[in-house]
C-alpha cells in the first residue's frame, strides 16, 4: 500500500507543478498602433533607445490597451517623463469611471524624500479619490529625462510597487479600493512607454486578502451615521435656508470604511457643480461635559449640536483655506470641542462637495462617559 501511495505521488506532483506554472503567464505588451486606443494625435509609436515605445503627447488623454484583461500578477514598464506634471499607470481599468491608479508628480523627481512624488488612488463613480487617501502616498527615488522602472505586483485586495529599486517596496498599500476586479491597462501623462510586460498571477507570495486596518481597533472613530439625499446648491450661494435639514428629509444608514472614513463619494458618486448632504449620529453623556473631536472633511462643513451651530469650515485644496495636509481629507484637519448635555446627544454636519472626493472622518479624544451609536 504504501508502495503504491508513493508511485501515484511520483506521477501527480510533476503534474501539479507544470500546472502552477502554466498559470503564471508571462505577457510581453505590443507598443503597436493597433493596439490601443486613444485620441487622435496624443501618441507617437516610436523606436526609443533601441526598443519600441510608445510617447504620450498630451497630459490627460490615457492610452487604453485594447482586448485585454488584467485581474492578479506582476506589471513592469520604463517610463521616461517628459515634463514636470502627472503621469499614470491605470489597472483593472473598467472604464474611465472605474479603475486603479498608480502615478508619479514628476515635479518631484530627483527629489528621493519629497513625501508626495508617488500615489495610489482609485477611481470610484468618476471621481479620483487622491484627496481622501493621504495615506497613499509616498516617496520615490527616480527622474525626468531618462528612463525609470517600475513594478506594480497586485494579489486581490494588496499591492506593492517598486520604482527603480527592486528590492524594497517604495509603497505598500493593504487595502486596493477600487470597485473593479479585473480590467485592462491605461497610461497618461506626456510621457515614453517602453518594455511594458505582464506577468499574470506571479504575485511573489503577495497575500490577496486585504491587510489589517490600523485603526480598526480604535473606538474613539464615529462609525455609524445616517445621512439625507444631497441637494444641488445654486451657483454663487454659499448656504441657505432651503439647504437645512427638514421632517421631509429621508435618511439611510452609511457606515465608515478603513480608517473611519465616511466616504460620500462611494455613495453618491460625481458631483456636477455643488451639493450639500447631511449626516448625524447620536452621542450619549452620562453628564454634561465638554468634548475634543478631531475632524477631517472635504470640502465644506457645517456641525451643529442639538439643533445649536457649532463649527462652520472649509477645505479647498490650492487656496488659502486647505488644510493640513495640503487640503486633503485627513484626521490633522482640524479639532474643536462638542458641549454635550447629560443623555442623548444630535451631532448634525453638513457637507459640501465641488471637487474630487467627498466625505468626513470624525475622532473624539477619548469616550470617557460618552456612547457612540453603534
Amino acid at each position: 500500500m504504501n508502495s503504491l501511495f508513493w508511485i501515484i505521488l511520483f506521477f501527480l506532483l510533476p503534474l501539479s507543478i507544470c500546472t502552477s506554472a502554466q498559470n503564471k503567464e508571462v505577457e510581453i505588451i505590443p507598443l503597436k498602433v493597433e493596439n490601443w486606443e486613444f485620441k487622435p494625435q496624443s501618441v507617437e509609436f516610436l523606436e526609443y533607445k533601441s526598443k519600441p515605445a510608445m510617447k504620450l503627447l498630451q497630459g490627460d488623454a490615457p492610452v487604453v490597451l485594447k482586448d485585454f484583461n488584467f485581474t492578479d500578477g506582476t506589471i513592469e514598464y520604463d517610463f521616461e517623463p517628459l515634463v514636470k506634471g502627472f503621469t499614470s499607470v491605470y489597472f483593472r481599468w473598467e472604464d474611465s469611471k472605474e479603475n486603479e491608479i498608480f502615478y508619479f508628480r514628476t515635479w518631484m523627481a530627483g527629489d528621493p524624500q519629497a513625501l508626495d512624488a508617488t500615489q495610489y488612488a482609485p477611481t470610484v463613480k468618476g471621481v479620483n479619490l487622491w484627496d481622501m487617501l493621504f495615506h497613499y502616498q509616498a516617496n520615490a527615488d527616480y527622474k525626468n529625462n531618462e528612463l525609470n522602472h517600475v513594478k506594480l505586483v497586485v494579489s486581490g485586495k494588496q499591492m506593492w510597487v517598486y520604482v527603480n529599486d527592486m528590492t524594497y517596496p517604495v509603497l505598500k498599500v493593504p487595502m486596493l479600493e477600487g470597485n473593479t476586479a479585473s480590467g485592462t491597462l491605461a497610461f497618461d501623462g506626456q510621457v515614453i512607454i517602453s518594455n511594458l510586460v505582464v506577468m499574470h498571477n506571479e504575485v511573489e507570495g503577495l497575500n490577496s486578502e486585504a491587510g489589517i486596518d490600523p485603526l480598526e481597533n480604535d473606538p474613539r472613530y464615529i462609525r455609524k451615521w445616517h445621512v439625507s439625499e444631497p441637494v444641488t446648491t445654486a451657483s454663487g450661494i454659499d448656504f441657505s435656508a432651503e439647504y437645512s435639514p427638514n421632517d421631509k428629509m429621508k435618511w439611510q444608514d452609511i457606515s465608515a470604511e478603513r480608517r473611519g472614513l465616511v466616504n460620500l463619494t462611494r455613495k453618491f458618486g460625481k458631483t456636477d457643480g455643488r451639493r450639500i448632504v447631511w449626516l448625524k449620529t447620536n452621542i450619549y453623556s452620562d453628564k454634561a461635559q465638554d468634548k475634543m473631536l478631531s475632524f477631517g472633511f472635504s470640502d465644506e462643513v457645517w456641525v451643529l449640536i442639538n439643533g445649536k451651530s457649532l463649527y462652520i469650515d472649509k477645505n479647498l485644496y490650492n487656496t488659502p483655506m486647505a488644510k493640513q495636509p495640503d487640503g486633503r481629507c485627513s484626521i490633522e484637519n482640524t479639532s474643536f470641542i462638542i458641549p454635550l448635555k447629560e443623555g442623548d446627544n444630535q451631532l448634525l454636519i453638513g457637507v459640501a462637495n465641488y471637487f474630487y472626493g467627498w466625505g468626513i472622518v470624525a475622532r473624539f479624544n477619548n469616550l470617557n462617559g460618552i456612547r457612540l451609536e453603534k
